[in-house]
């Protein structure tokens, strides 16, 4: 600004013509009353400057001008010697010299003249503190002195923009002005000839800033005659002294709708005044103003001495001026700007003395003065009309205002957009649609998208015309554009807030407008991304699909399901994607809020639940679920636990077409990790569970007696339902329940459940009933096993009577390959007792054929196993001959003997089996079952032989005797064929 150019000179020359009319005196000398003869001319001079060169911002010349005013005054000329240096090294020396010596009389007046008390504060706060307090307390003796209308007016306003908030946008003037003034040096003093000011009454340290202005209104106080002047001064005192009584600065805390709504009424009265500085100002200008009168500064707190003394001039000023005020306010039709200040500000400042009243520290004449100023402001409130105490303003400005404040980034534009996103009302206009678009940037925040959003659907709901159907497709694509721009975190966010608000259809049932083109965007994404499954391109999927996800939840993760099942292989890629939205986990109330449902697997239960059409689709299916429920580098979508209650527990049902990919999935959760703290098993009944797999497999114990259409599933399926029950045995745990005793409840609950069910369910649960109860056995079994009392117990069981020990012990080796071991271990046979060992095979044989049609394909590797080992140990007695052949080579059969053995027990059994006795004991297709079992058995002894040692090379016999061992397990095979109806 102390460039020396066509402007300084034109400055240059209107301080000439003001010297020239006030000589013989110079300038410097100048009193308040020679300003009306030498301050025309230069005001004509900055007039011509504002004319001439349009500043980027309003006022800048005039700060200009008052800065290089200011600077002159405070900085006396350079010595003579020093001019020759001066010129080269201050920035200043040029325009410097180009004004004459002035005085603060020139500053004051040429500031006032100016109608310039916001610049004048600026500059005010660029100087040193010291010097700072110094200048204000040189304007407040200038006003004191000779005081006018005009004076006290400047004073206010210099007051009152000392208390508004300092704007944070850089101004380059002050900064130089300040720089400059601390380069220099400068010191307050007293060369304008003025005498230091006089002491505040009541005060004896030097005042404070904000003190100086208390000072000039008391020492001003007879000169403040109008009614609005008294407002003003008033309004002013209250906002300074408001701030020390009450706990924080005022505006600090209040909500963003009381601030719009003061910034509304102050722009509002500023219109409506034609007295206002303000009337005639661009709406811009009125809210940036505004806002600062509305957010008070900081400014030093007054100390204790200082603001009782304060309080107390308050209270004078209103027992004198109270009842005149009153019946000014009362008899105008409407509030000006400084009564509406003033009335806010007594009732910002009667609460905070409540506060204060309270307070232990005050002596009690400082308690007093707060009771009587407390006691005058409510006298005074009181006797005003209430139609001036509350002001309504008008929508159309409450809009206008707020989107000024977000498009020209004024304070607490942030929570602004919060409140613009969120007014229904407004959402209809264009300006409103024109202001988000030129704000995107600053709507990319999760809740203010999930506002928008609620905000269009509500105006959707209440308009359906066709302008305003566009201008809504407008406003959804700006919001959309707003929601792809955030990152995967906030999608989630604004997705979680869809859900909450609108369920699995998300926006599709109250936005329509969204739906169109949707079906094909759906079709063309996927499409796109199982052509193109890799790693590295997982974020752009997700990028893709995100958009689709917020607008109808439900249709994208049924996509998703149909997708990962019947597409081969991408069904981790697919659900790597639904993973990286954890919003999706989402759980759904609907009628019944006391169980909640996951939004995930009903879509999954609606989209392939019982249409999986092959094997391979069901694994992808068991793989894909499994990825939900642990995934490799996300947080689980889906629990165990609501896996189970959607497609384990709805199906474990004998007529249920889905129960084998139900007890397969069954296995799946089981065999989850589980927090330590809490088995989630807890939250799905795991005792009825239990329960119901045990009336599973014992529907198996009657499979061929009843018709086909009622029976159990396949015993394929048997062996799926022993493994889950046993999985589950293995889990449940006593720390599962809740307190002991409701354990102990709880297996005498199931205890009594299953003693209605086949015997073996007591041996089977004995890992879950522990030492709690015995396991009780059909009394035979004790004759040919040595079991110990202590955990071991007999039942009566009428269908095992005389001889029928073997049948209970082939039936417990059937349950796990633990018990067939010890089982095994306990067998009381005298192997040394041929008669013994003779008698326990031929009992052996009819107990294995009476098993065998109800053995599952693991229950029977079971039994050979059992059988195999028998047959080592020699317990086991199948003694063969070589039928087929009519002379026996010369070869080894020792190594194959115990194969032979095992296909000639397989032979003897179906010989029994298909005998007379039996010919009517099974229906035609236990027939293929058993066949299948036995065709399974001949299979792996086929296995077994070619995994003997093998002979050496030049043993040709060794050849010879497995050529022999195989043709005579073909003949078996041959045999059973033959027998078999």
């Amino acid at each position: 600004p102390w460039g020396v150019c066509e402007e300084m000179a034109i400055l240059h020359g209107g301080f000439l013509l003001a010297a020239k009319l006030l000589q013989p005196r110079p300038l410097r000398e100048l009193r308040k009353a020679d300003w009306p003869l030498v301050g025309p001319p230069i005001a004509d001079a900055l007039r011509e400057i504002g004319a001439r060169r349009p500043a980027p911002r309003p006022g800048l010349w005039k700060q200009q001008a008052v800065a290089l005013v200011w600077a002159k005054v405070l900085l006396p000329g350079p010595p003579p010697a020093s001019l020759e240096r001066g010129w080269r090294e201050d920035a200043f020396f040029s325009a410097g010299r180009m004004i004459p010596d002035v005085n603060h009389t020139v500053l004051f007046e040429l500031a006032k003249a100016l109608d310039a008390p916001a610049l004048f504060v600026r500059l005010l706060r660029a100087l040193p503190r010291e010097l700072r307090r110094g200048e204000l307390r040189r304007l407040v003796d200038y006003v004191a002195s000779e005081t006018s209308p005009a004076d006290v007016g400047f004073l206010l306003d210099v007051w009152w923009e000392v208390l508004k908030h300092e704007e944070e946008r850089e101004d380059a003037t002050a900064a130089a002005f300040g720089a400059l003034i601390r380069q220099h040096g400068a010191r307050p003093g007293t060369h304008d000839g003025q005498q230091p000011p006089k002491r505040f009454k009541g005060t004896t340290a030097a005042p404070s800033l904000p003190m100086v202005l208390v000072e000039g209104l008391e020492r001003t106080q007879r000169s403040i005659v109008l009614p609005r002047a008294r407002c003003y001064a008033l309004a002013n005192l209250a906002e300074l002294l408001r701030a020390p009584a009450g706990p924080e600065p005022p505006g600090a805390a209040l909500p963003v709708a009381d601030y719009l709504h003061k910034v509304c009424s102050v722009v509002s009265l500023w219109s409506s005044d034609a007295g206002s500085r303000y009337h005639q100002r661009g709406l811009d200008e009125k809210v940036r103003e505004a806002e600062r009168s509305v957010s008070l500064a900081s400014v030093a707190r007054l100390g204790d001495e200082e603001l009782f003394a304060g309080l107390r001039l308050l209270r004078d000023l209103l027992r004198a001026w109270g009842e005149e005020l009153q019946g000014a306010l009362n008899g105008s039709e409407q509030l000006c700007y400084q009564s509406y200040r003033l009335l806010e500000a007594l009732g910002a400042l009667r609460e905070s003395l409540v506060g204060l009243a309270d307070s232990s520290d005050l002596s009690e004449d400082e308690k007093l003065v707060v009771s009587e100023l407390a006691q005058v402001i409510e006298r005074f409130l009181d006797n005003i009309g209430a139609g001036l105490k509350s002001r309504d303003s008008d929508a159309s400005l409450v809009s206008s205002v707020a989107m000024t404040i977000i498009e020209r980034k004024l304070d607490r534009h942030m929570e602004m957009c919060s409140v613009f996103a969120s007014q229904h009302t407004w959402a209809s206009s264009q300006d409103w649609l024109d202001c988000l678009v030129k704000n995107k940037v600053l709507f990319q925040k999760p809740e203010l998208v999930l506002k928008l959003l609620e905000t269009v659907v509500n105006c959707t709901a209440s308009s359906q015309d066709r302008e305003d159907r566009e201008l809504q497709k407008q406003v959804t694509k700006t919001v959309l554009e707003c929601y792809t721009e955030l990152s995967l975190t906030d999608k989630n966010k604004v997705l979680s807030g869809v859900l909450a608000s609108w369920g699995g259809p998300g926006l599709s049932l109250s936005l329509q407008v969204v739906m169109e083109g949707f079906q094909e965007d759906l079709n063309v994404t996927f499409n796109q991304i199982t052509q193109s499954v890799s790693d590295q391109g997982l974020s752009k999927a997700v990028a893709s699909v995100a958009k689709l996800t917020l607008l109808y939840p439900e249709a994208t993760v049924k996509k998703v399901c149909n997708l990962a099942v019947v597409n081969l292989g991408t069904h981790q890629f697919l659900a790597q994607i639904l993973c990286s939205f954890p919003a999706l986990g989402f759980l759904e109330t609907h009628d019944d809020p006391g169980r909640p449902r996951s939004l995930v697997l009903r879509c999954l239960h609606e989209a392939v639940w019982g249409k999986l059409s092959t094997e391979r689709e069901e694994e992808q299916f068991l793989e894909f679920l499994a990825f939900l429920m642990q995934p490799s580098s996300a947080a689980p979508l889906v629990s165990p636990a609501e896996v189970t209650r959607t497609f384990i527990l709805p199906c474990l049902r004998s007529d249920c077409a889905q129960i084998e990919l139900s007890l397969r999935i069954l296995s799946k959760v089981l065999a989850m990790p589980s927090p330590a703290e809490e088995h989630w098993i807890r939250s799905c009944y795991p005792f009825p569970l239990v329960l119901s797999l045990c009336k599973l497999l014992d529907g198996y114990t009657r499979y061929w007696h009843v018709p086909g259409e009622q029976r159990s599933p396949s015993l394929d399926t048997k062996d799926l339902v022993a493994d889950a029950l046993a999985q589950l045995c293995e889990v449940l745990r006593p720390e599962v329940a809740p307190s002991p005793d409701v354990w102990v409840q709880s297996l005498a609950w199931l205890h009594r459940k299953v003693a209605s069910l086949d015997w073996t369910f007591g041996v089977r649960l004995k890992q879950l009933f522990g030492e709690h109860f015995k396991n009780e056995v059909p009394a035979t079994l004790f004759e040919v096993c040595r079991l110990p009392e202590d955990a071991w117990a007999p039942r009566a069981s009428p269908a095992y009577g005389p001889g029928s020990g073997l049948l209970a012990w082939l039936e417990c080796c059937c349950l796990s390959s633990e018990l067939g071991s010890a089982m095994l271990a306990l067998l009381a046979v005298d192997v040394d007792n041929p008669e013994e060992v003779n008698l326990f095979s031929k009992g052996f044989l009819v107990a294995l054929v009476q098993v065998l049609p109800w053995c599952s394909p693991g229950e029977w590797k079971r039994l050979v196993h059992v059988a195999r080992s028998l047959l080592q140990r020699q317990v086991l007695h199948v003694p063969y001959t070589l039928e087929y052949v009519q002379h026996l080579p010369l070869l080894d059969l020792r190594p194959f003997a115990h194969c032979l053995q095992l296909s000639v027990l397989f032979l003897r059994g179906f010989q029994l089996l298909c005998s007379s006795s039996c010919s009517a004991w099974l229906p035609a297709d236990a027939w293929l079952h058993v066949a299948q079992l036995y065709s399974g058995s001949v299979a792996e002894l086929l296995a077994s032989l070619r995994s003997l040692p093998a002979q050496r090379d030049e043993d040709a016999s060794g050849a010879q005797e497995l050529a022999f061992v195989c043709v005579q397990l073909f003949c078996h095979v041959l045999h059973v064929a033959a027998m078999v109806p």
